[in-house]
């Protein structure tokens, strides 16, 4: 299959249109109740410029731009997300690597695309989902301690990368698209995160960091970093 047949052209992601259409649903029923069930229409007007703001909101939330990032991929390390960038350090990584490695983190707040891209063009080599807990998801322990799904990616070069999604307080399913042993691009969507979140990429020592930390990102269009 050719990589522009893969590409997932979707402008409300997949993962939305459910809970959208039964937003709609619902809200359409409330106010309905509240039109035809009081003859007052102060409570339906509020009611209904509430429900425009919430549903408009979750439209936002599940909005998915499609995105090429359009120039050479080879040994470039793009943003997996939209966001805002509050770490850029060196740590531990004691799940795949067990060594030293360099950590860059992008939080998600509830008003970015929660689409999440895979970083690099390369092969997936390993995908595994960790239960946990829901604290703040800028936090330092969220990154080992909340729910989490790591996914390991071997580059043409044969350099290995680990990116890491982490719910946060509100965010309750984080959604992984990456099979093991299938190959992935810059461009595809690698998975989703519900409400609030974060994503990290660890890349080997020496890689060139192209961002600083509070720099916002563009899923798939930011490069964050260069490999050696």
């Amino acid at each position: 299959m050719s990589r522009l047949k893969k590409l997932k052209k979707i402008r409300i992601h997949r993962e939305g249109t459910h809970i959208l259409a039964g937003s709609l649903l619902l809200l359409l029923l409330i106010n309905a109740s509240l039109y035809w069930g009081i003859d007052c229409k102060i409570p339906f007007y509020a009611a209904a410029i509430i429900s425009i703001f919430i549903y408009l909101l979750m439209v936002n939330f599940f909005r998915c731009p499609i995105r090429f990032f359009g120039e050479d991929t080879e040994k470039i390390v793009v943003a997996p997300a939209d966001g805002k960038i509050v770490v850029v350090e060196e740590v531990e990584e004691n799940e795949y690597f067990h060594d030293r490695r360099l950590m860059i983190s992008i939080f998600m707040s509830i008003v970015n695309v929660h689409a999440n891209w895979y970083p690099v063009d390369g092969t997936v080599k390993r995908v595994c989902h960790h239960n946990g807990n829901f604290m703040k998801a800028w936090l330092p322990k969220a990154s080992t301690e909340n729910e989490r799904s790591t996914i390991i990616i071997e580059t043409p070069e044969g350099i290995e990368i680990l990116t890491r999604q982490i719910a946060g307080a509100i965010a309750r399913r984080i959604v992984t698209y990456a099979e093991p042993g299938e190959e992935c691009y810059i461009d595809e969507h690698m998975g989703f995160i519900k409400f609030g979140s974060r994503v990290d990429v660890y890349l080997p020592l020496g890689t060139e960091v192209c961002v600083s930390v509070g720099q916002l990102t563009t899923g798939n269009q930011t490069v964050i970093a260069k490999l050696k």
